[in-house]
């Protein structure tokens, strides 16, 4: 005899993309923030610094949480960034544009708003600078 369940959760079943939030680590302390918006905007966040926190406060070597990130990347269904593109976050745009995703670039402005950015608009820090023909 089967056994029936009723929960809420089980009447919940949109297909929802799944979008990593690539971010510098200067947008850290907003991540709640980033995942929030992408929930808001109707996407499943797949936010690095809220899986694995700062590097899993170097428990790993880096490089182990890096290609973690890099299969979050090639499963995710879009890749959204936030703020200035740092190195690790150009690494993952390169990545998810080789796969072929949606990139879509966001600034964060004073702490709380999040506004769309062009990709010619969008800030980069000064290590990748001349990089910006790779967005």
């Amino acid at each position: 005899m089967a056994t029936i369940f009723e929960h809420r959760a089980l009447k919940l079943r949109n297909d929802l993309p799944l979008v990593y939030t690539a971010m510098s680590k200067h947008l850290f302390y907003f991540r709640e923030h980033i995942s929030q918006f992408v929930l808001d905007n109707g996407g499943v966040p797949l936010n690095p610094f809220m899986i694995f926190g700062y590097f899993m406060l170097d428990t790993v070597d880096r490089d182990v949480v890096r290609q973690a990130n890099n299969v979050i990347v090639s499963r995710a269904d879009q890749l959204w960034v936030f703020g200035a593109v740092s190195d690790g976050a150009l690494a993952e745009i390169v990545q998810a544009k080789e796969l072929g995703k949606v990139v879509k670039y966001f600034g964060v402005i004073a702490s709380k708003d999040i506004v769309s950015y062009s990709k010619e608009d969008v800030p980069m820090e000064d290590d990748v600078r001349d990089k910006r023909h790779l967005l």
